[in-house]
């Protein structure tokens, strides 16, 4: 909180002092955007639409519908730039809005179509039921832990995940449960990369933020890198008994047990009184019956002195 300057644009007076909903860089860039792009539209509405207004009226009547034209959009444009940090803040507690509402709308209604003590007996019924209920009740608290994480992590974005140059955070799209927790859906804004938020040390501070066992951070699509899912465990739905129904499936006059083979007491093996299998060592077929040569063959003895080859003719 800052002290009041007079300037009260997205802020609130309390005790002298000003309440800031959206930070003093955030409302600087997001007019000096609006300026640029009222400009940019009203040149560009004006020239086109101009031109072609000019072709069903007089020119100069159509240059003044072009501009004013352009003056209209460059407004509307201007506008929602500048009322963007508001309307995404609603976009955050949409879900909390449109919940409030419907429980203020429906308990208006129900109590002027009907009497008091019937309001009060719809009311516990309607609420009495889904919490004594087991399916009910735990469908109820997965969508209540979906709202928590989604506020849970834009406080976690805020305080230690990196933001770009323009101090703008991930957008957080959507979240659904699951068997072990919840997922969420993110859009990363440019400046920021998965590798910001898959480091170890922010895994582990995001778990404890979301009150979670463990969290995962991966791509949410191969085509769009900014597309990233988050998913968050809470509970091992692995670790849960399974009832299954093959036991009513086994006939009734099978036995419980089946036959159990006699138990033969161990006997000690004297590895001695194995033979060693001799295997006949492996040869191709085209060499199996050639003759083995030695690797390193004699030569031949040479014939005595006295030989005479002419004695064996």
């Amino acid at each position: 909180m800052s002290k009041s300057t007079g300037r009260r644009l997205f802020g609130s007076h309390t005790k002298g002092h000003t309440v800031t909903v959206i930070e003093a860089p955030t409302r600087y860039n997001q007019r000096r955007k609006a300026i640029i792009a009222f400009w940019v539209t009203v040149v560009i509405v004006a020239l086109l639409g101009g031109t072609v207004a000019a072709h069903y009226m007089h020119p100069i009547l159509g240059g003044l519908l072009g501009i004013v034209g352009g003056a209209v959009s460059g407004a509307i444009v201007a506008v929602l730039i500048i009322i963007w940090p508001v309307l995404r803040m609603i976009w955050h507690w949409l879900p909390e809005i449109l919940l409030a509402g419907f429980l203020i709308y429906g308990w208006n209604t129900l109590m002027f179509a009907t009497p008091v003590w019937l309001s009060l007996l719809i009311l516990a019924v309607l609420v009495g039921g889904p919490a004594a209920y087991g399916p009910t009740r735990r469908a109820v608290m997965s969508l209540f832990w979906c709202l928590t994480v989604r506020h849970r992590l834009r406080m976690c974005f805020a305080a230690f995940v990196a933001h770009n140059r323009q101090g703008t955070l991930p957008f957080i799209l959507l979240a659904r449960p699951t068997p072990a927790g919840e997922r969420v859906w993110l859009w990363l804004r440019p400046g920021l990369s998965l590798h910001d938020l898959e480091q170890p040390g922010q895994v582990q501070k995001l778990a404890v933020a979301c009150w979670a066992n463990e969290v995962r951070v991966i791509r949410a699509s191969r085509k769009y890198a900014p597309f990233i899912r988050v998913d968050i465990t809470r509970r091992e739905p692995l670790t849960d008994t399974v009832l299954s129904t093959l036991p009513d499936h086994v006939p009734a006059h099978m036995p419980a047990t089946g036959p159990v083979s006699p138990t033969v007491p161990p006997r000690g093996v004297n590895l001695a009184e194995v033979p060693i299998p001799r295997t006949p060592r492996a040869s191709n077929d085209n060499t199996h019956d050639r003759p083995r040569t030695p690797r390193n063959p004699r030569p031949p003895a040479a014939p005595p002195a006295d030989f005479d080859p002419s004695d064996y003719a």
